[in-house]
């Protein structure tokens, strides 16, 4: 049974796709909200008041081949409660698209797990054969925002001794031995350094 495409099928759920247009190798959505009210970030009152409207763009999952661009109509509304300290504000997106994000939710979970996994440079090339202008730097910075998934407990670790600088200065490694991955870099290679350093947890964990 064949069913016809529309063009709501390539943007995110609750938006409306007004006007579609292709522009040498990138395709750009202009998008609307669908509902006619939103509520404020700052008392949480539902406004149905549109004061203004103005134009952010994001970069979306390729498509085709081809880059994509939304962009995306976004109104501000005014608060009517007194006493709320935020007068103007403007719509959110939720995780579609984050406060002054430039790219889309689901875009950037797939950068930050492209990173995670080829890291910066490599990623970036990768990046490059998807139609994902990123660069390496974005890459990391992606990284360093969202931070690592939560790692689970090793139940089996290997230990060893590495040269900082042969012959002076020695550290010690620890390894998961059932993911093969280090866990952690000790400054030396004394056996107390080891297990006080082992013993303690880490303090983003």
């Amino acid at each position: 049974m064949s069913t016809k495409f529309r063009p709501s099928d390539l943007v995110p759920a609750g938006f409306i796709a007004e006007r579609i247009t292709h522009i040498d190798d990138e395709t750009c959505i202009l998008l609307s909200r669908a509902g006619a009210s939103a509520s404020c970030p700052a008392c949480g009152r539902m406004s149905r008041t549109v004061r203004s409207r103005y134009c952010r763009q994001a970069a979306d999952l390729p498509l085709s081949g081809r880059r994509v661009r939304l962009l995306v109509l976004t109104r501000r509304f005014t608060c009517d409660v007194v006493l709320c300290g935020r007068q103007i504000f403007s719509e959110r997106f939720g995780d579609v698209l984050p406060p002054y994000a430039r790219r889309t939710g689901r875009l950037e979970h797939l950068v930050h797990h492209l990173a995670l996994a080829l890291g910066g440079r490599p990623a970036a090339r990768f990046a490059q054969r998807l139609m994902l202008p990123v660069s390496n730097d974005t890459l990391l910075r992606v990284i360093r925002r969202q931070g690592l998934p939560p790692s689970i407990p090793p139940s089996m670790i290997g230990i060893d001794d590495w040269a900082w600088r042969r012959n002076h200065r020695y550290g010690t490694i620890v390894c998961d031995l059932e993911r093969r991955r280090p866990i952690r870099l000790l400054p030396d290679r004394e056996p107390a350094t080891a297990e006080i350093r082992n013993l303690r947890p880490r303090p983003d964990h």
